[in-house]
């Protein structure tokens, strides 16, 4: 596979197999060492996809060559009141491990910069693990930096 044969498409909520891409490739994530080990029910498989096709601000997009589903990204638009303007949260960054090294997450960080860009926002944040040095040197290659000052990343779990 070579980069120019990668190409982002934005998620079809009605096609089943972009319904079906979103559910492998999330368990993909969940189940990579970068992810949180435990895959999901099929009621969080379905409730996944619903939410992802009724949230109003949710942004998915696939990478796809040769008619496979090798990578996804998902972001949501917010509103910044620091900037009174929308911006751009992405959540999850996922290449299947087969295709790592080859671009695949470089084109789908453009695809999200690119959506930003056209939505008039000031900004796109995202979280990193500290221990995800290969997503850290991606995302500093497409422009992304730590925050000055620095910011933590905090969770109260319900």
């Amino acid at each position: 596979m070579k980069e120019n044969n990668i190409r982002i498409t934005a998620c079809n909520h009605s096609l089943p197999e972009h319904k079906q891409a979103i559910i492998n490739l999330i368990d993909a994530y969940i189940k990579d060492e970068m992810g949180e080990g435990i895959p999901l029910s099929e009621n969080e498989q379905e409730a996944l996809v619903e939410g992802l096709r009724t949230h109003p601000r949710a942004i998915v997009r696939f990478a796809e060559s040769d008619g496979n589903f090798i990578g996804i990204v998902v972001a949501y638009e917010h509103f910044s009141t620091f900037t009174a303007k929308p911006m751009i949260n992405i959540h999850d960054v996922f290449v299947l491990k087969a295709y790592r090294g080859r671009g695949v997450g470089r084109k789908l960080m453009e695809a999200i910069i690119h959506d930003a860009e056209i939505r008039g926002c000031s900004r796109i944040s995202l979280e990193v693990r500290q221990d995800n040095i290969k997503a850290q040197k991606l995302y500093r290659s497409v422009g992304f930096d730590e925050t000055e000052p620095p910011m933590y990343y905090w969770r109260k779990y319900l």
